[in-house]
């Protein structure tokens, strides 16, 4: 008989009498299972944060802000400045006037509504032509706000997780009141967890002049950023940095997403370790309630490195059935699950969805057949070098 088939024939063999052993054999895939789990709930956080914050940028828009700084929070651009900022090549143009919004963002306290404590909440001041710079926000509930009045619109996320955010509310920050006149969505990316009103009324309201934090500009194509950025490199009127949207927000998450696969992997990597001593148990009690059948199956003359597959081969099925019971329960019980945590770039709330990618479920899987390499090695080797004349004692 060929190898390839005695292999196939072994492999099958123990695949079959599982049933006979399924208490200790669903012990193997629980824990598995349950790692798996764990490593792809805490991994869709980091999946979660990233999708918002990256899928807020878009290759047709560029922001600027000064020079040095590495948010908003610590930028500053005069009102000339942002004038040439607006006239600079590569910028969309309605007619005359730039598709470009000079904006301030600040943070205010608002109570969380589940747990009615304070939060830092993103307040950004935008110019009236945010609509067309942002061509993906749409007010789904009230209307736009009126600009040159205190009229705020906020962001779906924000409007469910936080007090006084909603249509017809209003909250108070300093001694200023906000009316809440509309709520807008941008498909589930940071930009929900803002509140949105006239930077001039937001300037009046924290003193600030004619000083904006950053422009956001809707270019007239990808390939115009070059233009864009060279234009105002060169122009020494302006002293201020120019990165694509989406190159911004990915920095902003980078911080706050490799802390948090760092904890998901390092957890992971511990429950494994139990995982797969639970799993090299198993195997070995394979091995043992298979012995006779291995003596019989040796003295018919296959070898032991068929042996040695078949009870790998069981091993990596148990894992595998851990993995994918592992995944569709991550799935299940986090894809899509909303909550909010602090983007430590500008110290504000960012609210975001747990996404369970089909990346997540495949490291997983795999993360779970190493899981069942493992465990099964050692018993593998054990039956292979199992003495014929030994195992034959045991019919």
């Amino acid at each position: 008989m060929g190898f390839f088939k005695q292999a196939f024939t072994v492999i099958l063999i123990g695949l079959y009498t599982i049933p006979q052993r399924l208490s200790s054999a669903g012990v193997a895939v629980i824990g598995i299972a349950g790692v798996v789990v764990v490593l792809v709930g805490v991994l869709s956080i980091a999946e979660g944060f990233e999708k918002a914050m990256v899928g807020a940028g878009r290759p047709d828009r560029a922001i600027v802000m000064r020079q040095g700084a590495d948010s908003e929070m610590s930028s500053g651009i005069g009102g000339p400045e942002v004038d040439l900022i607006k006239q600079a090549a590569g910028v969309q143009k309605n007619g005359a006037v730039s598709v470009a919004s000079a904006e301030m963002f600040v943070v205010v306290d608002v109570n969380r509504r589940s747990t009615n404590t304070g939060s830092n909440v993103p307040l950004r001041g935008v110019d009236s032509e945010v609509l067309a710079v942002r061509p993906e926000a749409k007010i789904v509930e009230g209307r736009m706000l009126n600009f040159g009045t205190n009229e705020v619109v906020v962001g779906r996320a924000a409007s469910q997780q936080f007090s006084g955010l909603r249509v017809g509310e209003t909250f108070r920050s300093g001694q200023t009141q906000w009316p809440v006149v509309g709520v807008f969505e941008t498909g589930g990316t940071a930009a929900e967890t803002e509140i949105w009103c006239d930077v001039r009324s937001l300037q009046g309201a924290f003193r600030r002049g004619n000083s904006y934090q950053s422009v956001l500009a809707k270019l007239e194509s990808p390939a115009s950023f070059d233009a864009f950025r060279d234009s105002l490199s060169s122009n020494p009127q302006v002293n201020v940095d120019v990165e694509r949207e989406a190159d911004y927000y990915r920095k902003q998450s980078r911080t706050l997403t490799g802390l948090v696969q760092g904890i998901g992997w390092g957890v992971a990597f511990l429950m494994g370790l139990g995982a797969i001593i639970g799993a090299v148990l198993t195997m070995y009690s394979a091995v043992i309630a298979r012995t006779r059948e291995i003596a019989t199956l040796r003295a018919l003359g296959f070898g032991s490195f068929p042996v040695l597959l078949s009870i790998l081969g069981e091993s990596m099925v148990l894992a595998l059935a851990g993995g994918i019971l592992g995944g569709a329960l991550a799935y299940a019980g986090f894809n899509g699950f909303q909550t909010s945590t602090m983007n430590w770039q500008t110290f504000s709330q960012v609210a975001f969805g747990f996404a369970v990618t089909p990346q997540l479920l495949t490291q997983g899987i795999v993360y779970a057949l190493i899981m069942g390499l493992l465990g099964g090695v050692f018993p593998a080797i054990r039956a292979a070098r199992l003495p014929i004349s030994k195992a034959l004692r045991e019919l």
